[in-house]
């Protein structure tokens, strides 16, 4: 009898140990809650969260209830994304770090647009999206808010590597002015210097193009670099006028065996101030100082 009991005691036992997880394996797992409000502040009810493991991809879901509030218990330690997201109300996401065994608590606040970071530009010669104008808390858009801001971004690079061209004839344009209006008398130089200031004055008449014509973002302050950069446009725009029209009239007056005088003898000088302004404009998005 006594064998019995003894294999009865050790048969409840096992079952009780089986039947129950260990409770190592309890205190380990950690636990998110939260609210999850809008942009004034009220609850949203019916929010959907989920959250999602950056290592091993595992994820899990929850929904708020009708006062926002929200709890996914059993989760891994670990580094993970959350979102929370509801109609009409927009969305948001936020990355954070569960230990073992810990609590924590999140207030999700959703928006219309979304936290970009600011990321670092990927080369010196581009700015960063805060240089742009774009504060922290309009990273998350909407598809529409967003495609603006792809097409903002990609038309404003294009007009930094076209200043940058532009570059190159301007200087070479700079340097054959020595000889178009000094001693030489001979046309060549001249013929020279027109046909590379003509071509400057093409180059940067498309850089301008896709300065102007990048879609402007709505509420977004201009600061840093760019404000600079901008400011000198408002000296290198209308010297990049004034330049070639002085330019024909100098132009013409020595090829009618004249020296340069009235208002064409400042086409040297107006050359000069708006070459000079162009390159600080470029080195102020070019040069991290």
């Amino acid at each position: 009898m006594s064998s019995i009991a003894t294999k009865l005691v050790f048969g409840v036992v096992l079952i009780f140990v089986l039947s129950h997880p260990p409770l190592h394996a309890q205190d380990s797992a950690a636990i998110l809650s939260g609210t999850v409000s809008d942009a004034s502040g009220k609850p949203v009810p019916d929010a959907k969260v989920s959250v999602k493991n950056l290592t091993s991809g595992q994820s899990a879901e929850a929904q708020a209830d009708s006062a926002g509030r929200f709890s996914i218990p059993n989760l891994a330690a670990g580094d993970y994304e959350v979102r929370a997201s509801s109609d009409g109300a927009g969305s948001v996401s936020q990355k954070i770090t569960l230990t073992v065994g810990g609590s924590q608590t999140l207030i999700l606040s959703l928006t219309q647009q979304s936290n970009l970071p600011s990321a670092p530009s990927p080369a010196k010669t581009e700015p960063s999206l805060e240089d742009l104008g774009f504060s922290a808390t309009e990273s998350q858009s909407n598809a529409r808010q967003q495609a603006l801001l792809d097409k903002r971004t990609h038309m404003l690079k294009i007009h930094q590597r076209m200043g940058l061209i532009t570059t190159i004839p301007m200087i070479a344009s700079v340097v054959t002015s020595l000889n178009a209006g000094g001693k030489s008398e001979g046309t060549a130089s001249r013929d020279l210097h027109v046909a590379l200031g003509a071509l400057t004055g093409d180059l940067y008449g498309i850089t301008a193009y896709y300065a102007i014509r990048a879609p402007k973002i709505p509420g977004t302050e201009t600061k840093g670099p760019i404000k600079v950069h901008k400011i000198l446009a408002w000296i290198h725009g209308p010297g990049m006028i004034a330049t070639p029209i002085l330019g024909a009239m100098a132009f013409s007056q020595k090829n009618n065996g004249e020296k340069v005088h009235g208002i064409a003898s400042a086409h040297g000088p107006v050359a000069i101030v708006t070459a000079g302004a162009f390159g600080a404009a470029l080195l102020a998005v070019s040069v991290k100082f």
